[in-house]
């Protein structure tokens, strides 16, 4: 009986602690994720021609944005397992190669986006939407070596089990990306009315009004002024940014993999019309920011995995990753109740179409059943982060995706001519695989550990 006692005691500390990490990172995320909405929102406010073009646009540069994310992930388990392990000396390092990191690689996507129109065409995107997407992905691109640093750093301060600070700057980027959109899109204080192509430069603004206020952060953060983790003078090591590449790259990898399917599948919409193409995009934004809650308590779980990691506290290991886990399917039972129960409201916000709004809420049914298999693979996904197995979990990821998700949503979408709900049927079998591959990796994973 006092065992049973103790141990709900030690999960409820547990608990508490994932919640006090998650909840910050959830409140992150989904200012992070409302940027998408408020484009989606904005473009289709304007026409259905400028919603379908920011849709394409985002398909193309979202996925970027994730490999990028990705990369930069890596330093949430190294800073994590150096702070649990006392080596102050390692985050004080590792932190000015992440921000080295995180603008060379934004600046290396910034001349991919900036050369879009080689894509478009291979892509076969409608000929009326290409100079729309092209405005759309230019603007955006100048925001991505900024927002490489933002990760850098915010990564950095979570590997602390510090969270606040991101959830704090992600709130500021959103309300600076809500006033650039007013402004641009609508042609306000003088400017010209841009269109959807104005959502492009107003999120590369917000992009940069992230990083002054994350940089603001470290500067005046007393935690991170006695670590002196923003020595930007530090040279160049290329020892620690092959160890960062090493981990981060299938990170990125796995997520940009995952991602790519969302947008392949816009992409091949594109053939079925703009109002199609709008359907999916207003069911994806919406779900990608339900998606939001699990992949914060997979970055919770990844935080707590390598603290414990660096304490070499096995049994806290086991507690943490199964009460992450837990929590992240619990979450993703409300919300997969809460789709089922209000389709429509769910979208309502998004048009005044109800032809677009109907067609959108029908592919939200299948939203809510993927949304357990989600939540299992990313919260599994996180732990084994947090363990720095990474090569693993990008190669179930291809698999799942690539071998078993999409194939089986082109049968059905482009040969059996189902479009959209072919699709997302495919995603189902996807996700669900990749779940079920992830959590056999982390028992495999964590029985060696233990």
């Amino acid at each position: 009986m006092l065992h049973s006692r103790r141990r709900w005691l030690l999960r409820r500390i547990e608990l508490k602690k994932l919640f006090n990490l998650s909840l910050p990172l959830i409140l992150a995320q989904l200012a992070q994720s409302s940027m998408g909405f408020v484009d989606t929102i904005v473009a289709g406010r304007v026409s259905a021609i400028d919603l379908a073009a920011v849709a394409v646009g985002s398909s193309v540069w979202f996925p970027l944005l994730l490999l990028l994310l990705g990369i930069l992930s890596a330093l949430t388990p190294t800073i994590s397992q150096a702070h649990g392990a006392g080596h102050h000396h390692m985050i004080r390092h590792t932190t000015p190669q992440g921000v080295y990191l995180g603008a060379i690689a934004g600046l290396l996507i910034t001349i991919i986006l900036q050369h879009s129109s080689f894509i478009l065409p291979w892509l076969k995107a409608d000929p009326a939407l290409i100079p729309l997407i092209e405005g759309y992905l230019y603007g955006v691109s100048w925001g991505f070596p900024a927002i490489g640093v933002c990760f850098a750093l915010r990564y950095c301060s979570e590997g602390l089990s510090l969270t606040r600070p991101s959830m704090v700057v992600s709130f500021f980027g959103l309300i600076v990306n809500i006033i650039a959109n007013y402004i641009l899109v609508f042609g306000k204080c003088g400017f010209t009315a841009m269109g959807g192509v104005g959502c492009g430069p107003a999120s590369a603004i917000a992009m940069w009004a992230m990083m002054l206020g994350m940089i603001v952060v470290f500067w005046r953060g007393h935690i991170y002024r006695n670590l002196d983790m923003l020595r930007i003078i530090n040279p160049w090591c290329w020892r620690t940014q092959k160890q960062l590449l090493k981990l981060g790259l299938p990170i990125g990898g796995g997520l940009f993999i995952e991602c790519s399917i969302f947008a392949i599948i816009a992409l091949l919409l594109a053939r079925f019309g703009a109002q199609s193409v709008a359907a999916h995009q207003i069911a994806l934004n919406f779900t990608s920011m339900i998606f939001m809650i699990p992949l914060s308590i997979g970055t919770a779980i990844s935080v707590r995995v390598g603290y414990t990691i660096g304490r070499q506290r096995k049994n806290q290991l086991l507690r943490a990753t199964r009460c992450g886990i837990t929590s992240a399917i619990t979450l993703a039972l409300i919300s997969c109740s809460v789709i089922l129960l209000f389709p429509l409201q769910c979208v309502s916000i998004y048009s005044n179409d109800p032809q677009l709004l109907t067609a959108a809420a029908a592919l939200l049914f299948f939203a809510a059943i993927y949304q357990v298999p989600d939540a299992i693979q990313v919260s599994s996904a996180g732990a084994l982060r947090g363990c720095k197995d990474t090569r693993t979990p990008m190669l179930i990821q291809t698999i799942a995706y690539w071998a078993i998700g999409l194939p089986i949503g082109c049968y059905l979408g482009l040969f059996l001519n189902w479009g959209a709900r072919g699709f997302w049927i495919g995603l189902i079998c996807g996700l669900t695989s990749a779940a079920i591959m992830l959590l056999l990796r982390l028992h495999h994973i964590l029985h060696r550990l233990a």
